[in-house]
């Protein structure tokens, strides 16, 4: 066979270069080239039932080309002649027209097979959808099913009435504007509410049944104790009589201070509790005592119903020597009447307060039956002598020593608002004028005894012992700080009658290394006497001083210049600032309420309490105040000598002092504010 022959019966494939718009708009989508057979192109043109009839033509065609070769050959003819040639040819088209067909063929039943495929997957689609909802449905069925026949249990549960529940119920859960319109959430409401006090109930329940088995574990354990208890107590005092002989240890003496105690008025023994539990937790050296006629004490607590038989015998000679007796004075009855108004309970409670230092304040309470309050009297005890200072008689002098302990709180009248009725009867006018006897009736003395009157600025809901117990500690803190402060001026006031200022060397960075003013004179006076100093009816006038405040005159010269300084010292030193006013002798006399100045140095030594107070707790404030006020009056004659002497030669007052500004303002006042550690002096 010929190479031509091979050529025609080979089948071309027929790319298209330009593509089909099936081919275009693939290769858009896609973005790349799409390569389609031309035979693919064509089967879309051509109809199925044609390409049959052509296929029954081509064989038709073919067999009669075959017969008619068989009958060539039979007849002879050669293998290679035209007519055998020719119908070969004609045999090789109709061959690849076959093919052609069968290709196409091939191609649409693919062509069937795809489009069956995506029919067959979309309807797969489609059922599994529709399961998926049949499944949803039957689900919902079931659900709705269960729903119809639940029976929820609120049914069985007793709620309370609708008008109980919303009087009752709280708005967050009630919301009556939802509510009562909507059964549904009336209902759920309701529950929450029936949810709620079960809730507590049953917290309140736990509660009872755990507090009724602790107290129930409780008192078996004391009635075991408690039935055990005495006979070993017996045995245990017995065997160790012996031994308190020898170490002489008080558990009998405290023994017998119980039985005393028993005998004390309530006030007394809710004070005597209440320190001796204060000493064993707060204070070891705290000591409380009990002293006084045991058996008149016992007297008074007998019931009198006891001693009417003993009497009744002797009415009748009582009568008889009452008749016989003169009839006293109208002054003696009152007397009588004053003296058993006034009348102290035989038992006292001595309470000893120590210090760090070794000094002991000794505080005796006493009880006025009658009037149903407590006085105490003070004692100080010190380990060194303190005789030494004149100005300080009167820091720990006993009438004084508790003085506005409290602010405002002088003890000179009874705090109990009934007591002045009963004194109106038996012509008692103040009771101050009992005071320095019976004692001091402090209202914190009230307080600790559980005592509590109407009069008191701020009332409390605390009686008895809960009121002493609010009050212990603080008053205690107090009084050792009180007594503290008193020594610690006492020391102070020996030092300053000699002239010497002292500072401590915590406080030495306030002031300059040189100081030339100096004190020279320390001395106390009375109320009268200070009332009676020009220089100070600024302070009168203002209501600054009290009569139970401390008086003193300090003295501060520096050549010809001589400071007069009158001291007012408050009782609750250092909580309260001392206060100072200044009157200066040289080239005529001045005072602060003439000179700006010397209202500055007043104001230099009085308003500046965090520069002046010194380490805690403070008791370095009055001489530091005095340090102050010489260094002031240095800084004020050196600066007052350059502007007032303007002459040649020495000066009585030279500068030491460094300054940045002489004076200022249209008052020319000097700096008196110390820098430290730079060393110079500024205005404020």
């Amino acid at each position: 066979m010929s190479s031509d022959a091979v050529k025609k019966r080979k089948p071309k494939v027929i790319r298209n270069e330009e593509g089909t718009p099936e081919t275009k708009r693939g290769r858009a989508e896609g973005e790349q080239d799409v390569l389609v057979y031309h035979e693919e192109v064509e089967l879309e043109g051509r109809d199925p039932q044609q390409d049959y009839l052509l296929y029954k033509d081509t064989c038709a065609a073919l067999a009669k080309l075959m017969a008619e070769i068989q009958e060539l050959k039979s007849s002879g003819a050669k293998v290679g002649s035209v007519e055998m040639e020719e119908r070969r040819r004609q045999c090789s088209v109709h061959f690849i027209t076959l093919k052609k067909l069968n290709r196409l063929a091939h191609m649409r039943l693919k062509k069937g097979r795809d489009q069956t495929h995506e029919a067959k997957q979309r309807v797969d689609v489609l059922h599994l959808q529709l399961q998926n909802l049949l499944y949803e449905v039957m689900h919902l069925q079931k659900e709705i099913n269960k729903c119809l026949e639940f029976k929820s249990q609120h049914e069985e549960i007793e709620l309370v009435s609708e008008e109980e529940f919303f009087q009752e119920a709280p708005a967050e859960i009630s919301r009556p504007h939802v509510t009562r319109d909507d059964h549904h959430q009336l209902t759920l409401a309701r529950l929450d509410w029936e949810l709620e006090q079960r809730k507590r109930l049953a917290e309140q329940y736990k509660m009872s049944l755990a507090r009724k088995e602790k107290i129930h574990k409780a008192i078996e354990q004391k009635r075991e104790y408690l039935s055990s208890l005495q006979p070993g107590l017996q045995n245990i005092m017995q065997a160790s009589l012996p031994v308190q002989e020898c170490l002489s240890m008080p558990f009998e003496q405290m023994q017998k201070q119980a039985e005393v105690a028993r005998h004390l008025p309530p006030p007394l023994y809710v004070l005597l509790v209440q320190a001796a539990a204060y000493g064993q937790a707060c204070d070891k050296t705290l000591s409380a005592s009990i002293s006084g006629d045991v058996d008149e004490a016992k007297a008074l607590s007998r019931p009198p119903e006891d001693s009417q038989d003993d009497e009744s015998d002797s009415d009748a000679e009582e009568e008889q020597q009452n008749t016989k007796r003169r009839r006293a004075t109208v002054g003696v009855q009152l007397d009588d009447k004053r003296k058993e108004m006034l009348r102290r309970h035989p038992l006292s409670l001595c309470v000893d307060l120590k210090c760090k230092d070794g000094s002991v304040l000794h505080l005796f309470f006493y009880y006025l039956m009658n009037l149903n309050i407590l006085t105490v009297k003070t004692k100080v005890s010190t380990t060194t002598d303190l005789s030494g200072a004149v100005s300080a008689g009167e820091l720990l002098n006993s009438e004084s020593l508790l003085n506005c302990l409290y602010a405002s709180d002088h003890g000179q009248e009874t705090p109990n608002p009934t007591n002045r009725y009963q004194f109106d009867k038996v012509g008692i006018t103040t009771f101050a004028d009992y005071v320095s006897d019976l004692g001091h009736p402090y209202v914190w003395v009230q307080k600790l005894g559980g005592l509590q009157f109407s009069s008191d600025g701020a009332q409390s809901e605390l009686m008895g012992s809960a009121l002493s117990a609010s009050h212990m500690e603080r008053t205690m803190k107090l009084l050792q700080g009180r007594l503290q402060a008193r020594l610690a001026l006492h020391k102070q006031f020996s030092s300053l009658e000699h002239s010497i200022i002292p500072v401590s060397g915590e406080c030495q960075h306030l002031f300059p290394a040189k100081v030339v003013s100096g004190l020279t004179r320390w001395t106390m006076m009375s109320y009268q006497e200070f009332t009676e100093l020009g220089f100070v009816q600024h302070v009168l006038k203002a209501g600054l001083l009290r009569e139970t405040d401390l008086f003193f005159m300090a003295v501060v010269e520096r050549g010809t210049a001589r400071l007069l300084a009158a001291v007012v010292v408050n009782p609750r030193y250092p909580e309260v600032m001392p206060l100072f006013s200044l009157s200066l002798h040289w080239k005529g006399e001045r005072s602060g309420r003439t000179e700006d100045n010397l209202r500055a140095m007043e104001s230099e030594v009085n308003v500046f309490r965090a520069e002046l107070q010194g380490p805690r707790p403070g008791f370095q404030l009055l001489t530091n105040q005095i340090q102050r006020l010489c260094v002031c009056l240095d800084v004020y004659l050196e600066m007052e000598s350059q502007v007032c002497d303007g002459s040649e030669g020495p000066k009585e007052f030279p500068r030491e002092k460094m300054c940045l500004r002489t004076a200022r303002g249209p008052s020319r006042l000097k700096p008196f504010k110390y820098n430290h550690p730079q060393g110079f002096f500024s205005h404020r």
